[in-house]
């Protein structure tokens, strides 16, 4: 018997730790969500970039029932085939050496931040140290908490883990100069696309001049994809359209298309960092995990959802700057292929619960910024919705609140 579901989205035995709307989702269909009460929703909020294929996809669900009639789960005390498979075909598509499995976008970064401390203490360096940026967010572990830049996430959990120089996103000239006051620095680490920090690119030049810079003084370069990977921009990864590799790539969210995974992938400068006993896991790289992401990379590119980010995502980006063009109050839309934020100049959280009345999921970040990182499988018509739905909302919004 299937438990009944919750006749109102109340928690009484579940940790207060997030602020929820009223909602409690049922079932989805592509781009679309239903709630218990049977309203119908368009999900522009994709699980927050992690429903890649959206909701119930036809041959992804098949797929995982069959792994799931073989195999969930078994130590890594074994060879775990699927993990070569999904392994073999990162390394593929970014031009890297090997892959690490984790479950979540905080453990690959947790793993990235042990990778530099090793690679510097390899190299006879005791205290090494990582470059991290203003506006980052890399996770809530101690560590990645520790990268992060939000003191609203800091409040309460001090002390923080030492090891961390932080300097402004884009400014090369304070990279240099951070490198020069701190020689125990082994490491950069950023995001492509800052996500929680307002949907924030690094530039493409910027990107260059830090792998030029990381070449020179044998620095590891660590690109956080967790958010802006998996095809999102409309490159596998973001910082492809820069030109690059990085020297360690962690991922996660879109990967298994809502079933939890997530991977390191290093280049050769850190592919032998680790050694047995170094690290591990007990959940992660199991089967299902592994079998989400090759069927999620297999269908991606099979349904050529690349090209569809970034039609589909240019086409709602215009949109957006179409409709809200001299609007008081907005400042700029941004971002590239489904990953786009429209920053306010006032604080915007009300409008997840606006958003949601008008039949639309979205979030806001950086107090701020109203993020949209639907499905890739997000069509031209919808974007259309999106539009439709989300610029009355954000006009009505601004129009009764004061900056």
């Amino acid at each position: 018997m299937n438990a009944a579901a919750p006749a109102a989205p109340s928690e009484p035995h579940v940790m207060q730790t997030y602020g929820r709307l009223p909602i409690a989702l049922s079932h989805g269909q592509g781009v679309w969500v239903w709630d218990v009460n049977g309203r119908r929703y368009l999900d522009a909020l994709g699980g927050i970039a992690v429903n890649t294929l959206g909701h119930a996809h036809p041959k992804l669900v098949p797929a995982l029932q069959e792994q799931i009639g073989k195999m969930i789960h078994c130590s890594n005390y074994y060879h775990v085939p699927l993990q070569e498979a999904l392994a073999a075909k990162l390394v593929e598509l970014s031009g890297l050496s090997n892959a690490f499995f984790c479950n979540s976008g905080l453990e690959a970064n947790e793993a990235a931040i042990k990778i530099a401390r090793k690679f510097g203490t390899d190299r006879g360096n005791e205290t090494p140290e990582i470059l991290v940026f203003e506006g980052a967010f890399h996770g809530r572990s101690l560590a990645t908490l520790s990268a992060t830049a939000n003191p609203k996430i800091h409040a309460g959990f001090g002390p923080l883990v030492p090891g961390f120089v932080r300097v402004p996103l884009n400014d090369i000239a304070a990279v240099e100069q951070a490198l020069d006051a701190h020689p125990n620095i082994t490491a950069i680490f950023l995001e492509t696309i800052q996500g929680e920090g307002g949907v924030k690119p690094a530039r493409i030049d910027f990107l260059q001049q830090l792998r030029a810079v990381c070449d020179r003084r044998d620095l590891l370069l660590m690109l956080d994809e967790v958010q802006c990977g998996i095809g999102r921009t409309g490159q596998w990864f973001a910082h492809q359209w820069a030109g690059i590799l990085p020297d360690v790539m962690p991922l996660a969210k879109g990967l298994g298309s809502g079933v939890p995974v997530g991977a390191v992938v290093c280049g050769p400068r850190a592919a032998k960092v680790m050694q047995p006993g170094n690290h591990g896991t007990t959940f992660g790289g199991n089967p299902l995990a592994m079998r989400a992401g090759v069927e999620t990379l297999r269908l991606m590119e099979e349904e050529g959802l690349l090209a569809n980010a970034a039609r589909v995502g240019a086409e709602l980006k215009a949109g957006l700057e179409r409709e809200l063009a001299g609007v008081a109050g907005v400042r700029e839309v941004r971002g590239q292929g489904l990953m786009l934020g429209i920053e306010l100049d006032r604080p915007a959280g009300a409008l997840l619960g606006r958003c949601a009345d008008a039949g639309l999921m979205v979030s806001v970040t950086a107090d701020r910024v109203v993020r949209l990182v639907p499905a890739l499988i997000l069509s031209s018509e919808e974007a259309a919705q999106v539009v439709s739905l989300l610029v009355p909302v954000i006009k009505q919004f601004l129009s009764e609140t004061q900056a």
